[in-house]
């Protein structure tokens, strides 16, 4: 496995062990702490989210025209690293919204080519594995940062702020890993190649397009994982436990992910993406008849195999369908349709909380992912890669 991806690994790592101590956190300090509604919950999600898929668009565009993937990926960590200084500070919605906008602009930045870089670095015969390996390296901060945040929390006797505080130094290691440690390696095929136009990006072939039309359908069934939070909180979750979702959420998922990664340079993809639908409606369905924490945890068990079967996937498929002077900006074109899907989904998921029940939340992204399955079993052909 190249160098490179374990650097971007390890530092996806670090920023993510700071990134989901703010995350496990957030849902409960704005609706308690804050008072806010749940509907509010999902709109800042949302919007935060679009946000972050408008950037990668754009700094997919400039990554291919400069040809330089890190001084990117640098801005990106370093703006994630400077925003976290932001939560401790806030007071209210907009506070908040104004952090988590400053959060995922760096996110945004840096996701493109992030994943251009990684396909740049490694041979197609084990790009699954190179991006699974890069996912689980991600998600095993995303599992440390929760487990972080509920140890903090019953240290600090449920002092929020402190912890918001603590969770801003690894964020600055992140940056500074990055920086210190990732080497770039020109492309000879994209150096001798044309200067891209983003013209010639919209013809990227009707293969490329159909898989964005499938993933933003996919992406309408998988709200933020907020709701997973709140959804076990409702069922009985002490708030000083409440980071445990994510913990169990992204074990599963890291678990998973690399595993899930080698099975995509094996297997056909419409197989694989249809065993996570599959887990997506399973964990829809159990979390929206749930009566307790054991069933509400199964179903937040199932989202997380779901999340390990489908995204390094998803990002495999589109490095395929892309070439290499293009391959930012395909990224980004996919983290863009994919971010506004998840902005709609997440607005509707916290509005059918507030005015119908939780149950119907689930069922709805049920739903969704059952039109997807319903494509991938119409159409295999047209998923799988030639």
């Amino acid at each position: 496995m190249p160098a490179t991806v374990w650097v971007l690994g390890i530092v996806s790592l670090l920023m993510d062990l700071s990134s989901e101590i703010y995350h496990a956190l957030l849902p409960l300090f704005m609706t308690v702490t804050l008072g806010l509604p749940v509907a509010a919950v999902g709109a800042i999600d949302g919007v935060a989210e679009a946000t972050a898929s408008i950037t990668k668009l754009v700094s997919g565009r400039l990554s291919d025209q400069s040809r330089r993937r890190k001084p990117l990926i640098l801005l990106g960590y370093g703006l994630a690293a400077g925003s976290k200084f932001l939560f401790p500070i806030a007071n209210g919605a907009l506070p908040v919204l104004g952090a988590r906008f400053a959060d995922r602009i760096g996110k945004g930045i840096r996701g493109s080519p992030r994943d251009a870089m990684i396909a740049d670095h490694t041979p197609p015969e084990i790009r699954g594995r190179a991006f699974g390996l890069r996912q689980s390296l991600d998600t095993v901060g995303a599992f440390l940062g929760p487990a972080a945040a509920i140890g903090l929390m019953w240290w600090l006797a449920n002092d929020i702020r402190t912890v918001f505080w603590i969770a801003t130094i690894p964020a600055f290691c992140s940056f500074l890993f990055a920086w210190i440690a990732l080497r770039e390696t020109r492309s000879t095929a994209v150096d001798s190649a044309p200067a891209p136009r983003l013209s010639a990006a919209w013809q990227l072939g009707s293969a490329f397009w159909w898989l964005i039309a499938v993933a933003c359908i996919f992406t309408l069934a998988r709200f933020s994982e907020s709701f997973l939070i709140l959804r076990a909180s409702g069922e009985g979750l002490p708030m000083v436990l409440a980071p445990l979702v994510l913990v169990v959420m992204n074990l599963a998922y890291a678990l998973l992910a690399y595993p899930a990664g080698m099975l995509a340079d094996r297997l056909p993809a419409s197989r694989l993406m249809l065993a996570g639908v599959a887990a997506l409606i399973a964990a829809d369905l159990v979390l929206a008849f749930a009566t307790g924490l054991a069933m509400a945890f199964t179903g937040i068990i199932l989202w997380g195999v779901h999340m390990a079967l489908t995204q390094g996937l998803l990002s495999r498929l589109v490095a395929a369908r892309a070439p290499a002077e293009h391959r930012a900006t395909a990224f980004g074109i996919f983290y863009f349709a994919s971010g506004i899907a998840l902005l709609l989904s997440s607005l509707g998921a916290g509005l059918l909380w507030d005015l119908a029940s939780p149950a119907a939340t689930f069922l709805a992204g049920a739903s969704f992912a059952a039109l997807t399955a319903l494509i991938l079993i119409a159409a295999p052909k047209r998923f799988n890669l030639a």
